[in-house]
């Protein structure tokens, strides 16, 4: 299956595309000039691969989850661990290379949105290696149960200005980036930092994140020597899950399956499961692209719900939308209670403390593992950490036994 996309519009076959303000335009086509030359430029590639080395600590490793699996009693699950790259995460992926770029395009000044405090935390970790000015918008309400990334942005040196508007989350985060970036175009960078947005950012945010998987696939076939039979990622915009992907989107026999977050259930109405949801979720167009958005009959984009801010988001990213509409990829859920069962298994089994949304992707590696062969492998994309989600864990868990 060919997928050399997106066009040269930006569109994932009927998603994708550009929907901004004409006054961005220009910032826009500027970005996607300068995208265009660092990546097919050798000594940008080669800087951004020796600070990988020697900065972010890639390769990640590959874990074989020796002690869950057998415990499941069915595939071998694989875990590629993006919680052990620099600042945390798999977000210091994307946010390195944007930076680079900026600071060889004279961009000083670099703005960023951020739910679960993650990529805000790896932009201001690269703003401070490169020696640029940081502002990072955060809703209050993401701001309050991600108190210790709040601390580390400003230790980092970066400006977090916390936002009271709308749901005062990640969606409302986006929002007042981009009208920081209308208002001073000229002169800032918007280091957006999942795989959507308007045209290039798909793009330039898969790509940079492309490296997960490219590592995963070579390194899961000098382990055992095949490759996977199931690929799983936890999906909020869907960066570190596009960026697992993307290296076995021909591989038709490796299964691709993305974990949204089911919140308190799809019936509910609070979560953000944006396919799993007939009746809420369509195609639309949120924060200049259309995908799928969870709205009313009206068109007005719904309040979401998971106890895990990152993928607390309304859309998702246009090429997820793309891979669905082809049926190589499946789309399934989490609800936040299958995620803290999942995040304490890996925790007593693994010695491992996951992002709560990581978390999101080992519960549906264990609620698949049992049901396949002990010859068959998994590989599932550890996202991040969990030392943010500690105190929301407790309050969860202090919750449930009351």
């Amino acid at each position: 299956m060919v997928m050399s996309i997106p066009d040269e519009r930006g569109y994932y076959g009927a998603f994708g595309g550009r929907f901004v303000p004409e006054t961005i335009i220009p910032a826009l086509e500027e970005l996607t000039e300068a995208y265009a030359e660092f990546k097919s430029q050798a000594s940008f590639q080669a800087e951004l691969a020796h600070l990988h080395q020697t900065y972010t600590g890639r390769p990640t490793p590959l874990s074989h989850a020796a002690r869950l699996s057998a415990h499941l009693g069915g595939a071998q699950i694989y875990l590629k661990r993006e919680d052990l790259a620099h600042s945390g995460a798999h977000k210091i992926n994307n946010a390195l290379g944007q930076a680079l770029m900026a600071q060889k395009m004279g961009k000083r000044r670099i703005i960023a949105e951020t739910g679960a405090g993650q990529h805000g935390v790896a932009t201001a970790t690269a703003c401070a290696l490169l020696g640029l000015e940081c502002v990072v918008y955060m809703g209050s309400v993401d701001m309050a149960r991600q108190q210790p990334n709040v601390f580390r942005m400003r230790l980092l040196g970066a400006e977090v200005r916390p936002v009271e508007s709308g749901s005062r989350t990640l969606k409302d985060a986006i929002n007042e980036a981009m009208r920081d970036w209308v208002t001073n175009v000229n002169t800032t960078f918007y280091l957006l930092g999942s795989a959507l947005g308007p045209h290039p950012y798909p793009l330039v945010v898969r790509d940079f994140q492309a490296i997960i998987g490219q590592e995963a696939r070579q390194q899961i076939l000098e382990r055992i020597g095949q490759l996977p039979d199931l690929c799983i990622a936890c999906v909020g915009g869907g960066s570190n899950a596009i960026g697992l992907f993307h290296a076995f989107r021909e591989d038709e026999n490796v299964q691709l399956i993305g974990v949204e977050a089911g919140g308190l259930g799809i019936e509910s109405g609070k979560h953000a499961a944006r396919f799993a949801d007939d009746r809420r979720a369509r195609p639309g167009v949120l924060h200049g692209t259309r995908s799928f958005i969870l709205q009313d009959d009206y068109g007005q984009v719904l309040e979401t719900h998971s106890i895990s801010a990152g993928l607390d988001y309304p859309s998702v990213g246009p090429e997820h939308a793309y891979l669905r509409s082809l049926g190589r990829t499946e789309y399934t859920y989490a609800t936040d209670e299958a995620a803290l069962e999942a995040f304490q298994m890996l925790c007593e089994f693994e010695g491992i403390i996951p992002a709560l949304e990581s978390a999101h992707a080992v519960a549906e590696a264990i609620r698949r593992a049992p049901t396949l062969s002990k010859e068959a492998v998994l590989l599932l994309n550890l996202s991040g950490r969990g030392d943010k989600d500690l105190d929301t864990v407790l309050k969860a868990l202090e919750q449930r036994r009351a």
